[in-house]
């Protein structure tokens, strides 16, 4: 009678049989954390505590998640697609805003930014049949835009108030001889889209050169051919650019309500931290 429970129980269970055994060769590679372990602590850098909680927490956000995406995947409704988009739209804005912490409504200003940005981009791919409407293209392809976008828009928002701060004197000066808030602070904006792009079109123009994208490594590892997975990724850094050049400039547009009074003044409290 207990072999037959025993029994059922791994038949019914068939797919937590095949996950565990999945999960040895990541349990395996836990041994170059522990020589990262050593290290800190042979250098008392006094990281690992937090090596170890990052190791942890990175394992248990992706086990969930890789249920949840088993789950939606198996789903006909597009409604799953959206919310699992909206959900990753949210969270990037929350940590976006965070990195700009003295911006006022950064974590709005750079949820919006993200969310227009990547929307379009992912619209224009669809239309364009460059890739169909189902979660197993759409989740992974939004997750990288997202993730891209909100690295951009962290950057341009504290790199646009770094600016004005320094010179808030030549801005002050451009507002009294009659200049727009965008006129007074065109230079600040051009340096801070410079800056928060460059990574982005640098990573774009080594890409194969330096190392292999992700995307590229997956399929390869997965057994596509390499001019299968060249293809995917050139899809991929174009949209890449696309997203983060239409975020970081949406942002620029919707910090300027935070950056200056009705009256075309500077809102000196936003830059007195």
């Amino acid at each position: 009678m207990d072999l037959d429970w025993v029994s059922a129980f791994f038949k019914n269970n068939e797919w937590l049989i095949v996950y565990l055994k999945g999960m040895l060769k990541p349990a395996a590679a836990l041994a170059v954390v522990l020589l990262a372990v050593a290290l800190s602590y042979s250098q008392n850098l006094s990281l690992e505590g937090e090596m170890i909680y990052s190791v942890f927490r990175s394992f248990l956000q992706l086990s969930v998640i890789g249920f949840i995406l088993q789950f939606i995947f198996n789903q006909e409704n597009a409604g799953w697609i959206i919310l699992a988009y909206l959900f990753m739209v949210s969270v990037a804005g929350y940590t976006a805003g965070q990195r700009a912490k003295h911006v006022p409504r950064g974590k709005y200003v750079a949820g919006v930014s993200i969310l227009s940005g990547t929307s379009i981009t992912m619209f224009l791919l669809i239309v364009l049949n460059v890739f169909p409407f189902t979660p197993r293209y759409i989740i992974p392809v939004a997750g990288m835009m997202v993730g891209n976008a909100m690295t951009v828009t962290g950057v341009t928002m504290k790199q646009l108030r770094d600016d004005i701060k320094m010179q808030l004197s030549l801005v002050e000066t451009a507002l009294a001889l009659g200049a727009t808030p965008r006129q007074a602070t065109l230079q600040q904006v051009k340096r801070a889209l410079v800056i928060s792009l460059s990574p982005v079109l640098d990573s774009c123009k080594t890409v194969g050169l330096i190392s292999l994208p992700g995307a590229m490594t997956g399929m390869i590892m997965g057994g596509a051919s390499p001019l299968e997975a060249i293809q995917l990724q050139i899809v991929v850094m174009n949209m890449l650019v696309g997203a983060a050049t239409v975020s970081s400039i949406m942002c620029t547009y919707l910090c300027w309500p935070s950056f200056f009074t009705k009256a075309y003044q500077l809102q000196t409290q936003v830059f007195s931290s």
